[in-house]
């Protein structure tokens, strides 16, 4: 009972302080889209600022862990088609942790929560709504302007977040576009946040370690003769594999 309530009382403190900070990090982020938006055409550095403002709320939770690992297989002058499992909504902040610039793909309903939803409208962060055809049809158009801006996009492709950790079947969205328009295919593992935020909580579930993984990249030459359903499945095992969750799963079965 005395846990629960501590866990409680933490929640709201963190909702607390990202709810009075966001307004404040906003009208920072707004007046750097101003000064810099003529010359910054990638919108980098206020990609960067929005990375800190992110980040900063896995820094202020001492009860969670984060690790980067293989940051340094980032080449800063490259473009790429990043993917990664999902399993909370953590997973973004985490993300942010990289301080690499990229744009989202994110759910249209996100881009009207205030200050949030705004500042990824500043981002030129890309809509989707799930189900539409020509939502989707339009998000595909937007991507591949982004991708010749020069810009990393970052794709979940399970679409949604896995419950067990287990890595679901990859949609082919990302890997359509990494075909066509011939960008390396940047692979991220994410363990740990499906514990301490599982889907549909807002709750503080105690102390977790938190590690990202950049697995590497694959050359756009290692599968320009691969279908879309290959590559994504290819893909999908080779993170897998370094997913703690869907390790345990796949060796339960077998």
């Amino acid at each position: 009972m005395i846990d629960a309530m501590k866990n409680h009382v933490i929640a709201a403190a963190v909702l607390i302080f990202m709810g009075t900070t966001c307004a404040v990090f906003f009208v920072v982020a707004f007046v750097l889209w101003l000064l810099t938006v003529l010359f910054d055409k990638r919108l980098v550095l206020l990609h960067m600022f929005t990375s800190f403002w992110g980040h900063l709320y896995l820094w202020t939770v001492p009860f969670w862990s984060v690790t980067i690992i293989g940051r340094e297989k980032l080449r800063k002058d490259a473009t790429y088609m990043i993917v990664s499992n999902h399993q909370s909504q953590l997973d973004i902040l985490v993300a942010f942790g990289l301080f690499f610039p990229f744009k989202w793909i994110s759910k249209a309903e996100i881009f009207r929560v205030p200050f949030v939803g705004w500042n990824m409208t500043l981002n030129q962060y890309i809509k989707l709504k799930r189900g539409d055809k020509e939502s989707i049809n339009r998000m595909m158009g937007e991507c591949e302007k982004m991708f010749r801006k020069g810009c990393s996009l970052y794709f979940f492709p399970e679409g949604t977040r896995s419950k067990t950790g287990v890595v679901k079947p990859f949609k082919p969205g990302a890997f359509i576009l990494a075909k066509k328009m011939r960008v390396p295919i940047l692979m991220i593992a994410i363990n740990g946040t499906k514990n301490a935020l599982p889907k549909h909580s807002m709750g503080f579930h105690g102390s977790h370690d938190i590690r990202l993984e950049v697995l590497g990249e694959i050359p756009y030459e290692e599968f320009s003769d691969l279908s879309v359903e290959a590559l994504a499945e290819t893909v999908r095992q080779r993170i897998g594999a370094h997913v703690d969750d869907h390790l345990k799963t796949v060796v339960s079965v077998e």
